[in-house]
């Protein structure tokens, strides 16, 4: 027998499906918990984008970190995702299928990305909650001030990483449970350069 516990964070599959029929009056909740999903789906993509393909990806080292291609970006909707970079559509497709695989099988770090638009603005958040404290605390002269300005910029670059990453996966990212891949088509962006959009839809079983 195991125990339940109220701060056990494990994700389960029928955790938003749930959460969605208790509180379905309330206005954006499903596209709320989509776009966690699509969330986490995206990043899984990237990250097995750039193991499986490293002809695509520029890289073949076997380490996950140094597997991240910086030539892929992404963005997030409640329909889906937009990935940003060179991809065979074929390689995209089976990607994320696979990424999905492996997130609802337990591989939840593939939710968490280092590259993730919520680290830069879990960054900016601390350097100026830090920034604002050290104006308090020091002297009002110019000298004490820049170094506060500094020692606030250290200790968030320092702190921001990781509180980045627990953000990420119990805030904006939640396992896909939920998605099912429809479709991928070929996009481009502003610039006219290369994209997809993988189409998902709520699935509810």
């Amino acid at each position: 027998m195991t125990n339940s516990s109220p701060f056990d964070f494990t994700p389960q599959p029928t955790g938003d499906a749930d959460l969605l029929t208790q509180l379905e009056f309330l206005p954006g909740l499903k596209e709320i918990l989509m776009l966690r999903q699509v969330h986490a789906l995206e990043h899984a993509t990237v990250w097995v984008l750039s193991a499986s393909y490293p002809g695509e990806s520029f890289m073949g080292s076997s380490s996950r970190r140094n597997q991240d291609n910086e030539g892929l970006g992404g963005m997030s909707t409640a329909e889906g995702f937009y990935l940003y970079g060179r991809v065979n559509s074929q390689h995209l497709l089976r990607s994320v299928r696979i990424a999905k695989e492996r997130l609802t099988s337990g591989e939840w770090d593939l939710a968490v990305h280092p590259r993730c638009g919520t680290n830069l603005s879990v960054g900016v958040l601390l350097t100026a909650g830090f920034a604002f404290g050290m104006s308090f605390l020091l002297p009002k002269g110019p000298i004490e001030q820049a170094i506060g300005l500094g020692i606030a910029t250290a200790a968030a670059a320092s702190v921001a990483p990781d509180l980045g990453s627990l953000t990420q996966r119990y805030l904006t990212t939640a396992i896909p449970f939920n998605l099912e891949v429809e479709e991928v088509t070929v996009n481009q962006d502003l610039w006219g350069r290369p994209a997809h959009f993988v189409r998902v839809r709520w699935r509810q079983d």
